[in-house]
């Protein structure tokens, strides 16, 4: 695809756009600086794009039939088998629907991009592959990802397995009700307020965020790239491990970042326990207006059930905890608009690599609003609104204050090893029915995202695991850890899990 150069007038229309006043004797002298410039752009078009092709053969897949998608937790089907040998030999895998599977569709829960097919395996899809992983299918995801509901997908909502009619959660909402259900082995989703996290604790199961940076998110459609994380998701803490196990590895073929080597497996760190391990019981993660007492009774009995396994509880408090949300929400809000959206799909100032496929597929998403739903045609007027009256001082002011809220939580983590709460003030709520108004949807979207958005704000690992029922639908249990001790979190989970 040659540069186009400039011509006169091109250029006056470009200089008039940026208020850049050149006058009528220097617009040749401006078109050969602008077109000797373009011709960078030349060489770079020339060059045959870097991006990493896979070694094990696949077909397209298919939609599933509606007898194979109960919950409708699938976007779409597939049988990629990976190497012969690995950790992941045999276990079946789901993909979020904003992973790209090389030459299988996907569409990230909106229907602006339906029909899109990647030319490239996301990293962690290699991964899996190269750990004897089975790719089932892509599940399906909230529209864009901006829900933590599950009724924003532009196919429909996604039912919660255990109860019919109630949300599985958002935005990895396929995936949990794929684990949940027993369709799938294992799953990965993302995380960028609690994605992963979420949909673990409506469904019952475990959904893990690493540190940030931890797990690549090369291949992944973007929110935000500073609120951007991929994580497992799965039905035990065991499985959990081996999965991040697989995530973490780095992708030298294809010139990734290399990471902070590792010495032990996460796997071999499971036996450790929690025996005096110091547990700090988060007192701003509870008594909010939203949260249902039987809740925040389950979690702490489950902080006694720690200190009879030899932990050390004790009450702290995280004063600013309670701000997080408020914090998240430009950077979340702005980043989306920013990058997902007037970005065509990447934005720029990213590292990894990018798709020119979804950025091509994406670039006609303003013709197309009209199927947007209300979560996002809020996020839309939001983001735009603020940006346009306020340029970019509450992103920035808000990107300030994370580094205050990681301080807060670093001098927690100088006395404690973990910090618990619960993952959501609630269990899963009903589904909104199909006339319901805007308000309703909003705010089913958003109303359980009151503790887990900080661990993605301060960049700590954090997990979500089961611990208790509420009237026959499961409670979550949070844990954050210090930074790149995945291993002491998941060792304290499996504790629990086998206590």
């Amino acid at each position: 695809m040659p540069v186009e150069k400039i011509n006169d007038d091109q250029l006056k229309v470009v200089s008039k756009s940026l208020n850049i006043n050149i006058s009528q004797n220097e617009i040749t002298e401006y078109k050969e600086l602008v077109n000797g410039t373009l011709q960078a752009y030349d060489l770079v078009d020339d060059l045959k794009n870097f991006l990493p092709v896979s070694k094990y053969p696949r077909d397209r897949g298919r939609p599933p039939a509606n007898s194979e998608n109960p919950n409708n937790a699938w976007y779409w089907l597939t049988d990629i088998k990976g190497s012969e040998d690995g950790i992941l030999k045999g276990k079946s895998v789901a993909f979020k629907d904003n992973i790209m599977v090389q030459d299988v569709p996907m569409m990230n829960g909106s229907s602006t991009l339906e029909g899109f097919v990647p030319e490239v395996d996301a990293t962690v899809v290699k991964n899996v592959l190269d750990a004897g992983g089975i790719i089932k299918g892509k599940a399906s995801c909230e529209y864009f990802c901006t829900s933590g509901g599950s009724h924003t997908n532009a196919k429909g909502p996604v039912h919660n397995p255990i109860r019919r009619g109630y949300s599985s959660g958002g935005s990895s909402s396929g995936c949990g009700s794929l684990i949940a259900s027993g369709d799938v082995d294992l799953a990965v989703g993302t995380d960028h307020g609690g994605s992963c996290r979420i949909p673990a604790s409506f469904c019952g199961i475990v959904g893990m965020k690493g540190t940030y940076g931890l797990v690549s998110c090369d291949g992944i459609m973007p929110i935000e790239t500073t609120v951007d994380y991929v994580g497992p998701m799965s039905r035990t803490v065991e499985d959990c491990a081996l999965l991040l196990e697989v995530l973490v590895q780095e992708d030298q073929e294809s010139g990734g970042l290399p990471k902070i080597s590792k010495e032990d497996s996460y796997l071999s760190e499971l036996k450790d326990g929690c025996k005096n391990l110091k547990i700090g019981i988060l007192e701003e993660g509870f008594n909010f207006d939203s949260s249902e007492e039987a809740v925040d009774k389950a979690v702490l009995k489950a902080a006694d059930q720690f200190k009879k396994m030899g932990a050390i509880v004790e009450s702290i408090s995280i004063p600013n905890h309670r701000f997080a949300t408020a914090i998240w929400t430009p950077i979340y809000l702005e980043g989306l608009v920013c990058s997902s959206m007037q970005g065509n799909g990447y934005g720029k100032n990213a590292e990894g690599y990018f798709s020119p496929s979804l950025i091509n597929a994406h670039k006609d998403w303003r013709t197309r609003t009209n199927g947007f739903g209300p979560q996002t045609e809020l996020i839309m007027l939001v983001g735009e609104y603020v940006n346009r009256k306020y340029n970019s001082y509450f992103y920035a002011k808000s990107q300030n204050l994370r580094r205050m809220l990681r301080r807060d939580y670093e001098i927690k983590f100088k006395d404690y090893d973990l910090i618990l709460m619960p993952t959501l003030p609630m269990v899963a709520t009903e589904l909104p029915k199909q006339d319901a108004k805007a308000t309703e949807i909003v705010s089913k979207s958003l109303e359980m995202a009151v503790n887990t958005p900080a661990a993605d704000l301060t960049g700590h690992p954090s997990i979500s695991i089961p611990c208790g029922y509420s009237d026959g639908l499961p409670i979550g249990l949070m844990l954050t850890g210090r930074f790149f001790e995945e291993g002491k979190l998941l060792a304290a989970a499996y504790a629990f899990e086998n206590r």
